[in-house]
Order: C-alpha cells, then sequence, then structure tokens
C-alpha cells in the first residue's frame, strides 16, 4: 500500500491539472482510426480540455450548469466530460441509444443547456424534439469534419476556436474557472435504465466519486506505469467512467478504447492489462472457444480434458470454504499432485495459454459487475489462469460495495463488504450500505431520494443477499425480480436466467410467473448457431428473413423467420437444454411452457439497458400475445 501514490483526494478537474503536470509525456489515450491507432499523452490531453472548457464558458456556461453528452465510448467523450467538468459544470449522461423521448427527459429533467453528441445519427434524434427543450441552447458534434449549416450546432473544432479567443483576452480565464470547482460540488448525474420505471437522475458529486476510485484502488492489484486499461463498457455508465476511466486516471496509464463488438479483434490490437467487463461478455467468450473447439472430435476431445483437468485443479487448489487464491505470480501446482500438475502444464500448453494470448497476451486482471457470473463459469476462467474479480454495486453507489479479494475468491459471491463501507441485511432480507460514496440525492426527485434512505443513512439497494463463509454475499435477486406464483410462492428469476449463462442454443430465457399457476418463459434461441447448424444438415429455411447487426469485423443474427423457429430440430434442441435447466430447480420453479421467439430483446425497443440487462416491463408489454400463449387454457 505504501507504493499506492496514486490514492489520493482531489477534484477531478486537479486530477486532470497533475497528470498534465507531472506525467504530461505518458500515453492518455489510444483508439482506432480506420486500420491505424492514433494516440495522444496526458499534456495533449489537457490542451484539448483546456480550449474546450474555454469554449464552454464563451458560448455562456456558468459554474454549476448542466451539459449533457450523447455518445458511445471513445476518447472524446472523456474530452467533453472533462471540459465540462473543468467549467465548473455537471456532466449529464445520456445513453446514445435512448429514444428521441427518453433523451427530451433527461434534458429537460436536468436543465442542460448544451448537448455534446457522437455524430450526425444523435445529431438528427437531438434536433427532432429541440422545441421539445427549451434549455437546450447548443449541440456540440464531436467530429471534426461535420458541414452544416444549422446555426444550433458547433464542431469540436469550433468550441476550441472560441476558447482559444477567450484565452487570448484572458489567458487566466480556465484556470480560475477549475480552481473554483470544491470537491463537495455535484460533479455529475447519471440516469438509471429505468428497467422497472421512470428513470431517476443519481447525482454524485467530486467526494463522492473520488471516494468511489480511491475504494477500488485500495483493493486491486497496483496499477503500473506500464498497464493499458481496455475501454468497452458504456461511459454514460459509472462502472465504466469510475472503476475504469476514474482509476485508470487516477494511476495517470493509458486507456484504449473498443466496443463489445470490436472487442476480440481488438484485445489483439491494444494488448490490455486490465479492463471492466459484464457477465455477458465473459459468457459470450468461453462459448466462442467452446463452439471452435467443437468443430472436430479431436479438438473437441483435447478441450473437454483441459477443461476438467483446470477445474480439478481449481478445486485442488480451494480451502474448505471454497476460497481460492488467484493474487498475481502464484504457482497454480504447487500444493498438488505431480500428476495433476503434469496434466494441467499439458492443458495450459495446448488451450490455456492460448486463451490467455487472445487476451493480448498481457492480461492481468479483469472485473466483472453489473450482473451475475455463474460460479461454474468463474472457475472454468480461474483455470485458465484468467483472474477475474467479481463485484457489486449499482449507479447510486458509484459501484463496488463488495469485491472478491485477488488472495480469495470464492466463486458465485460478489465479495465482502469494501474496506470504507458499510454494510448490513435488513430483516427482509435487503442488503442495505453506507459510506463516502454513496450518492447524494435523486435530481429533482425528494420522494424518491427519501424513501432509498434508511433513518439512519444507509442505501436500499433492493437486492436480497445471503451472507457466506467470512462475511461474502451472495446476490439471490432484486426485490422486484422474485415473481410470486398465485400459489403463494416465491420464485427468484435470477436464479432460473443464471442457469442458461452458456447454453449451447439458448441465447436468452425470460421466466414469467408473477400471480401465475407456473412459470412460464420467453426464450430466445442462439439464432448464429442454428444458422451454421441448419447449412451442415442442408436444413432449408427462408434466408430473407434473417435480419443481422454489423459491427466491425462482427455479424451478428438479431431476428428470423417463423419458419426457423418452428424447425423440428431447434425446438428439440432448445427444449434439451430447458429440461436439464430444470434439473437444477425446485419442483415448482420449472419451467412448465416457454414461447421460442423470433427475435433478440434489443435497446431499439426498449428491451435491454446498454450494460445487457433486460427491462422487464418492457419485454412484457411488448410480448404481451406470446405471454397470453403460455397460460391459455
Amino acid at each position: 500500500m505504501a507504493d499506492r501514490w496514486y490514492i489520493t483526494q482531489q477534484t477531478f478537474p486537479e486530477l486532470l491539472n497533475r497528470n498534465v503536470l507531472k506525467y504530461g509525456t505518458r500515453r492518455a489515450q489510444w483508439w482506432k482510426t480506420g486500420d491505424t491507432t492514433q494516440s495522444i499523452n496526458y499534456a495533449e490531453l489537457g490542451f484539448i480540455v483546456k480550449q474546450l472548457t474555454a469554449g464552454l464558458m464563451s458560448l455562456g456556461i456558468q459554474k454549476g450548469d448542466c451539459v449533457a453528452i450523447a455518445s458511445h465510448t471513445a476518447p472524446q467523450w472523456i474530452w467533453a466530460d472533462y471540459s465540462i467538468l473543468c467549467a465548473g459544470g455537471i456532466t449529464v449522461c445520456i445513453y446514445p441509444t435512448l429514444s428521441a423521448k427518453e433523451i427530451s427527459f433527461i434534458i429537460n429533467d436536468s436543465g442542460s443547456k448544451i448537448l455534446y453528441v457522437q455524430d450526425e445519427e444523435i445529431l438528427q434524434k437531438a434536433l427532432s424534439i429541440a422545441d421539445e427543450m427549451p434549455t437546450l441552447q447548443k449541440c456540440i458534434i464531436m467530429k471534426d469534419d461535420y458541414k452544416g449549416s444549422d446555426s444550433r450546432v458547433l464542431t469540436l473544432p469550433q468550441v476550441r476556436e472560441l476558447g482559444i479567443k477567450l484565452l487570448s483576452k484572458d489567458k487566466l480565464a480556465y484556470e480560475r474557472r477549475w480552481r473554483s470547482v470544491d470537491i463537495l460540488d455535484p460533479m455529475t448525474i447519471v440516469y438509471t435504465s429505468g428497467t422497472t420505471g421512470r428513470q431517476k437522475g443519481v447525482v454524485h458529486t467530486h467526494f463522492s466519486i473520488n471516494a468511489a476510485c480511491c475504494r477500488d484502488l485500495r483493493i486491486v492489484p497496483e496499477y503500473r506505469e506500464d498497464d493499458i486499461m481496455l475501454s468497452f463498457l458504456p461511459l454514460a455508465h459509472t462502472y465504466e467512467r469510475e472503476c475504469g476511466h476514474g482509476t485508470a486516471m487516477m494511476a495517470a496509464v493509458t486507456i484504449a478504447y473498443s466496443s463489445p463488438m470490436t472487442l476480440i479483434e481488438d484485445l489483439k490490437v491494444f494488448k490490455p492489462t486490465v479492463f471492466m467487463s459484464v457477465p455477458r461478455i465473459y459468457e459470450r467468450v468461453f462459448m466462442a472457444m467452446r463452439d471452435m473447439a467443437s468443430k472436430s472430435p479431436v479438438t473437441k476431445k483435447i478441450f473437454e480434458f483441459a477443461i476438467k483437468t483446470g477445474l480439478q485443479l481449481t478445486e485442488a487448489r480451494s480451502d474448505e470454504n471454497g476460497f481460492v487464491n488467484m493474487s498475481e505470480g502464484i504457482n497454480f501446482t504447487e500444493d498438488v499432485s505431480k500428476w495433476l500438475a503434469f496434466k494441467y502444464k499439458l492443458a495450459d500448453k495446448i488451450i490455456f495459454s492460448k486463451v490467455r494470448e487472445t487476451l493480448g497476451g498481457r492480461f492481468r486482471f479483469a472485473f466483472s459487475a453489473a450482473g451475475s457470473l455463474s460460479a461454474d463459469l468463474c472457475k472454468v476462467f480461474m483455470a485458465m489462469g484468467v483472474r477475474i474479480y467479481e463485484g457489486y454495486g449499482a449507479t447510486e453507489t458509484c459501484n463496488t460495495i463488495n469485491l472478491n479479494l485477488p488472495h480469495k475468491v470464492l466463486p458465485g459471491y460478489v465479495g465482502p463488504v469494501c474496506n470504507g463501507v458499510e454494510g448490513r441485511i435488513a430483516s427482509d432480507g435487503e442488503w442495505q450500505v453506507r459510506g463516502n460514496n454513496i450518492f447524494t440525492h435523486y435530481w429533482n426527485n425528494p420522494e424518491a431520494t427519501n424513501e432509498t434512505f434508511t433513518e439512519d443513512g444507509f442505501y436500499k439497494t433492493g437486492d436480497i443477499v445471503q451472507m457466506g463463509a467470512d462475511g461474502y454475499i451472495k446476490i439471490v435477486d432484486r426485490i422486484k425480480g422474485i415473481m410470486v406464483l398465485d400459489t403463494g410462492k416465491n420464485v427468484p428469476s435470477a436464479k432460473i436466467e443464471s442457469l442458461f449463462s452458456v447454453s449451447r442454443y439458448v441465447d436468452i430465457v425470460f421466466p414469467i410467473a408473477d400471480d401465475k399457476p407456473y412459470v412460464g418463459a420467453l426464450v430466445v434461441p442462439k439464432y448464429d448457431v442454428f444458422i451454421e447448424l441448419f447449412k451442415k444438415e442442408g436444413i432449408p429455411y427462408d434466408q430473407s428473413k434473417l435480419v443481422f447487426f454489423e459491427e466491425g469485423a462482427t455479424r451478428t443474427c438479431v431476428a428470423v423467420g417463423d419458419d426457423f423457429i418452428q424447425n423440428e430440430l431447434l425446438r428439440k434442441l432448445v427444449d434439451e437444454d430447458i429440461q436439464q435447466a430444470n434439473k437444477e430447480l425446485e419442483e415448482y420453479e420449472r419451467i412448465k411452457k416457454y414461447v421460442i421467439v423470433n427475435r433478440k430483446f434489443s435497446e431499439l425497443n426498449g428491451e435491454m439497458t446498454p450494460t445487457l440487462k433486460v427491462k422487464r416491463n418492457a419485454v412484457l408489454k411488448n410480448f404481451e400475445k406470446e405471454i397470453q400463449e403460455l397460460y391459455k387454457k
């Protein structure tokens, strides 16, 4: 801990200024531009932010004003964010995939005066509802080559030019403004994803987010000067912005940029050492490896041998409570039998070392949050020597409340309460927490603020938990995720959903049970898997009904025709996966009837959050007809 020089308390403008002064020659940001890459150091980042900040000031932004950002994760997101913060403003986060109606709500609720947008598509969405957003004065498109004549729209170079003009008249304007920011000032408003209702604006201060960064940096392995943090989750969410960018900025290391769709190819380009992720990404990585190995009987046998051997080693290394030491530099075969050590070294040479190479070859550790990582999948990655530290938190807590300790990982659990945070289990099983990292209030919503805190200041997470060995917590489900059958039996939806995390043929199972006589489900098959299978088996279907989503080199099927899902082989294989999962459930929890749907849940239809969580109310509404079929007498 004595070497962790970067654990300090300051505002985020102070943090940027420190990095510019002390670590100006270090690479700050690194991203792809076509077939090549581009990067800037911390001194160059400081120049960009200074000019943009002065530009915002010349546009009339005062201390305490709200300015919004609607953009996918990109280096420009940080330029915009720090320009707002250094101007003394409050950054309002908007997921770029939100509908025009949702964007309008956030702009109006926050009173944002300026909106940064990533591209023409988001710009046009914003301009189409400009008349409905009376506080919004300008849009800034984060593209240098944008051509347009709308007086309401500026480009980044134009804003920087405004800043240069202001600084030529008053060269200390920027210095005075960023130095006026107090650590207790509001820093950001992050709107909850609205999985169960109206979006709420979570207000965090420089103090609470700094406390969150310091909390994480005390627990995780020490950052090194040559570390590269790969960013691909939404910066509009606190997870990537604080756990990823926040801690990377504190340690003054490189931040590289990717997306979930181009992740595999970008791992080879940037060779990261650290990244934040969600369980869905790890599931996809494992399934891709498994599917690749299944292309021949020989490679399938080798893969199965490697996984079995790795799991045996993980089991042998576990203590009586199931804890596994995953510290860096530890010898995995030190205290196991010679025969098991020999088998593991063989499996490592044939399979596991190649997996680590796929991750870029420099991988140190990663995190998993925003959903439960299955215990079995955690053990599989442990077996491969891939360190994943699962944690738990919320937007309101600025993320990590619980985190597995590097030397003491317990698969299936999210770890003990973090140093500097208090936690307790209420009488109904709800996890309640208190600490400096907790948000101050919901913007313009005192009723919701009062409802979410106890009288003695604990934040009510809304999650039901169980306590394990040494204070390690296991998430059972959201309170609102507990479904109640008409018999009064409680059915945790998360328990059912988790059984399909690495299913061969099922992508998503959406269980339904509230006020019903039995558990039903909507089932989304893995369309891409069946396309390959149908091709191999020569099974015809209407290919004109296929709909694909493409990003980078990745092409994913998102919708199929009715004849596709009615195929006898598809229905047989899907049913086998469901019946296998049913064996792990109590009788009343088992899926009795299900409907196979012909499209994936999507953000566009309001059914998924940007962090890949299903919006339950939206799915229930959009698939009302299919759900009615489940309960026809």
